[in-house]
């Protein structure tokens, strides 16, 4: 199904749009040295070239192959086991918790609780705005795009994998190649049914065609998918340093490296206290067309970090349920939110005066609120091998990070797994690590 994702900008949020252009021109804007079309060029893994969505490995295992302890059963973990696996590589991977698709809601992951509308840097959160994170995030992005569009063209594909596409900053996004852009301004207000005057009023939109996936789903079918390419998997929590147990994780489980994948727990795994959680939330209602007139486009109004402008997230799934969000409240770590919470109402109420016809919908009473901690991190996104030693004599280390995606997760995780590779390659050859403002 080939549908719109539109993201509009009101008078508010233009004038903190154009303000962050002109702070942050770095990254924001392509500069002659990396032009938009840059970032689509030469992508790491190629959908069919070296990575396949069925069960038989590209590259067969042999005996010699190298042997990855994968710590986290994310979007982020198991997208890297899969690259890793298609590559011949045995992987093991460890997690405190799995994809649950059962009635018990509370016990999702936070891969599961993700709107998952792929999005071209920075994310509708707001919540990445390092330079160097936000340049690696663009190449990392299109390499998921192309990935994610080759699942959602198949028609068998898409249906197993809960991924379609949907028609979602301008100049960056026009000229990356991905499908469907449209920039017709404030129309597109009127054509979608947008009050025009939320918020002082719709001045400026876009559409484009991207990936939107049903993370329940998603989450089932790449563990099974992962498991059938022969990956193990094992439930364990490990709170430690990494570094300080990384010798003792490799004998046990006779592992030539490590891959630290685990989300909100990244920053205590390796030392960084820059990671803090990014509380989200969703209203989950039904679109089945009855209550008010069926929502077939994703819509969003970005957040700001410069500003104190809410997100407008409206995201269809492919179950006749429509997504209503959102909130990113910063380093809390309770999930105690209801309905009857302020910020939630005032999330619906949002909302409702952006998109009129809402003020009918109900909520799914089986699913009506969804909420988790983004993994965000001050430094943003991580993707570096481990820069410490145990001590001046000892070797490098062979621990690889990833981790600190935020909101970004399900659209950056096949670029970060392709890096992950190349790194993993680099520790086990032996090289030095390199931190990654060096790399860019």
């Amino acid at each position: 199904m080939l549908n719109n994702h539109q993201s509009f900008i009101n008078e508010h949020s233009v004038s903190t749009h154009l303000h962050r252009a002109e702070r942050q021109a770095a990254h924001t804007q392509p500069s002659p040295r990396t032009p938009a079309e840059h970032y689509n060029t030469n992508p790491k893994l190629v959908m069919h070239q070296n990575i396949t969505p069925h069960p038989q490995r590209l590259v067969k295992q042999q005996a010699d192959s190298p042997h990855i302890l994968i710590i986290g059963a994310g979007v982020i973990g198991l997208v890297t086991a899969w690259a890793l696996l298609d590559k011949g590589y045995k992987v093991t991977v460890l997690s405190k918790g799995w994809a649950n698709v059962g009635q018990n809601h509370g016990d999702r992951l936070t891969s599961q609780i993700a709107g998952a509308l792929w999005e071209f840097p920075p994310a509708v959160c707001g919540s990445h705005v390092d330079a160097v994170s936000l340049e690696y995030s663009k190449h990392w992005c299109m390499t998921a795009y192309w990935a994610w569009k080759e699942i959602a063209d198949d028609a068998g594909l898409s249906r197993e994998a809960g991924c379609k596409k949907l028609l979602n900053k301008m100049r960056e996004i026009a000229g990356s190649g991905v499908e469907g852009f449209r920039h017709t301004g404030a129309k597109l207000a009127e054509e979608r049914g947008v009050n025009p005057k939320y918020e002082g009023g719709i001045m400026d939109g876009y559409e484009l065609s991207v990936p939107v996936i049903d993370t329940d789903q998603a989450m089932h079918w790449l563990t099974n998918l992962v498991l059938a390419k022969g990956a193990t998997m094992t439930t364990r929590t490990i709170e430690t340093d990494l570094l300080l147990v990384e010798q003792d994780l490799r004998n046990e489980f006779h592992a030539d490296a490590i891959v630290n994948a685990t989300g909100l727990y990244g920053g205590a795994l390796s030392g960084d206290d820059s990671c803090s959680p990014l509380r989200g939330a969703l209203l989950r209602v039904v679109n089945d067309g009855t209550a008010f007139p069926k929502v077939n486009a994703a819509l969003s109004i970005s957040a700001d970090v410069s500003e104190d402008n809410e997100i407008i997230f409206i995201v269809p799934r492919t179950d006749n349920i429509l997504l209503i969000g959102g909130i990113a409240q910063d380093n809390q770590w309770d999930l105690d939110l209801t309905l009857d919470t302020p910020v939630v109402q005032r999330m619906r109420e949002r909302a409702n005066e952006f998109l009129p016809g809402l003020k009918n919908a109900k909520l799914d009473p089986a699913y009506p609120l969804a909420q988790g901690l983004r993994p965000a991190r001050s430094k943003n996104v991580r993707v570096e091998r481990e820069l410490r030693r145990v001590d001046e004599s000892s070797e490098p280390s062979r621990i690889v990070h990833c981790y600190g995606h935020g909101g970004s997760g399900w659209s950056l995780s096949f670029g970060c797994a392709a890096d992950v590779i190349d790194l993993l390659d680099e520790a086990i050859e032996g090289k030095e690590p390199e931190a990654m403002n060096y790399r860019i």
